[in-house]
């Protein structure tokens, strides 16, 4: 690529992030709890969804994109969320984030379990407006099985999504290159999924800018 290219594309990519940077500095508000399909919001608007195992920093990293202490709840309880959660992104919404119920609870009940696997199964086949999910592992375990199923999940129904690593300030940067180098080899070998990791920290605001940019440029792109 050459040094006019190469600037055309930081050009484009110092665009993309302002953008984001602007919408998500706009109104951000709360909708709705749907623990049913038939609760869901009309279809009127792209939506970007976020999953992550319990206690691997959703609420917290939901938080630091929108620049709210308090948008998403947060509790040291996993498997506390067992519904989808709707928040409309602008004035009029432009877009939607959806916080799905976190996985890998060992101690919920298995009905439980097997509700939530319906909610979001159901949710990722039929959901016309979802542009992009979010994948959220912990900097600290990387990859796990729990991980592997929404993948597989996300995979079949055909939704693009990314992975991201959250609490990276929480591990050496030794070893978080090893999971990052880890967890790319195995992104890059999953149909829906994209090749580039987004590594973050909502403690220290790392990669925060290009998560948004990430979120912004699914609805757009």
């Amino acid at each position: 690529m050459s040094d006019e290219a190469d600037e055309g594309a930081a050009d484009a990519r110092a665009e993309l992030v302002e953008a984001a940077r602007k919408l998500f500095a706009g109104p951000v508000e709360f909708l709705k709890s749907a623990p049913e399909l038939r609760f869901l919001p009309d279809p009127d608007v792209p939506e970007v969804a976020f999953a992550g195992r319990s206690n691997v920093g959703k609420s917290s990293l939901l938080n630091g994109l929108t620049n709210r202490n308090g948008l998403a709840r947060t509790s040291n309880t996993p498997g506390r969320t067992q519904e989808l959660n709707y928040f409309d992104v602008g004035a009029p919404p432009v877009m939607r984030l959806v916080d799905m119920p976190g996985y890998g609870f060992a101690k919920a009940p298995k009905d439980m379990v097997r509700k939530w696997r319906y909610l979001v199964n159901d949710y990722l086949r039929g959901r016309q407006v979802l542009k992009r999910a979010l994948v959220l592992i912990d900097s600290r375990h990387g990859i796990k099985d729990v991980d592997r199923d929404i993948m597989k999940m996300l995979d079949d129904a055909a939704v693009s999504y990314r992975l991201v690593l959250t609490k990276a300030d929480k591990i050496k940067a030794t070893e978080l290159t090893a999971v990052l180098e880890q967890t790319g080899t195995e992104a890059r070998t999953r149909p829906a999924a994209h090749p580039e990791i987004i590594v973050t920290s909502s403690e220290t605001g790392l990669g925060m800018a290009e998560l948004r940019a990430a979120v912004f440029e699914s609805i757009t792109g």
